[in-house]
């Protein structure tokens, strides 16, 4: 399993599945991260956390273990 925090900079990928259960599967999604959906890692902070992303055409920033909750290809 490959997931969103493993990604490296400037990357595009799609989402895959989503992990966890209850409220954290639903903030995930709720906030455009759903299989199928396109994926680009903008940047990372210098400590790692959050990471920026671009989700159908917004900007995004996600703490490192909410990105772990999504598995890409």
């Amino acid at each position: 399993m490959r997931s969103l925090k493993d990604v490296a900079v400037g990357s595009t990928v799609t989402v895959a599945k989503l992990h966890g259960e209850g409220a954290l599967r639903r903030h995930l999604m709720d906030l455009g991260l759903i299989k199928g959906t396109q994926v680009t890692v903008v940047k990372v902070a210098p400590l790692g956390d959050p990471v920026e992303l671009t989700v159908r055409g917004y900007e995004l920033s996600i703490r490192k273990e909410e990105a772990a909750n999504v598995e890409v290809q």
